[in-house]
């Protein structure tokens, strides 16, 4: 099994580098409880040509770290999002491993993401996790798949709350946000909730 943390660097300066070890900690101390503490700081060195402009440094590990690579970050335009439910995934750690996410993402027709239903809860999107605008306040959902570093630093700075959000919910918010490594409130991708496609539900496994 190979794990991943996608930590963002931008102009040299890698962000939120204590959420990253912390799962990055707890995940090894799940599946590889009896190997030695690491710290990704002491392994991620920035190369020259990575020191400016907008990079994911993509850390692959197991027991061990295996490898360290920065790719070019482009946000991407997200205009749409579809419903897809599936009762079943489980994607509890950051696995290298997508093919069940990467499944639900084809099912998303004419849209640019989806929203991974379990349950009637709203969950994650293929890559990020929701944020929801009520007109005052932005929740996200206590039923993530992967409780993303993003989602967990915005949460200790009570910039989002949390709550549940079914399907039947989203007409009580105004907008929907997608936040993860790379992409905090300011540079997140915002929709107003009508462009998530809720009728009917396509559920890959029916």
């Amino acid at each position: 099994m190979q794990l991943l943390e996608t930590i963002k660097c931008k102009n040299g300066k890698l962000y939120n580098l204590e959420y990253h070890q912390a799962r990055f900690d707890v995940t090894r101390m799940k599946y590889f409880p009896d190997a030695p503490k690491l710290k990704l700081k002491d392994h991620i060195e920035i190369p020259e040509s990575c020191k400016n402009g907008l990079f994911r440094c993509r850390v692959v590990y197991a027991e061990h770290i295996e490898k360290i690579e920065f790719l070019p970050h482009q946000y991407l335009s997200i205009n749409s999002i579809r419903l897809v439910e599936d009762n079943s995934i489980e994607y509890s750690s950051k696995y290298t491993n997508r093919k069940q996410l990467q499944h639900l993402f084809d099912q998303r027709g004419n849209c640019d993401d989806i929203l991974i239903v379990q349950n009637s809860c709203i969950t994650d999107s293929f890559t990020a996790n929701p944020i929801f605008f009520d007109g005052e306040k932005w929740w996200t959902p206590d039923t993530p798949l992967l409780p993303g570093t993003q989602r967990a630093r915005l949460l200790a700075e009570n910039k989002i709350s949390v709550c549940r959000i079914t399907v039947n919910d989203l007409h009580k918010y105004q907008k929907i946000g997608l936040i993860n490594a790379l992409q905090d409130m300011n540079d997140m991708p915002v929709l107003p909730v009508e462009r998530i496609r809720t009728n009917p539900i396509i559920n890959p496994n029916g």
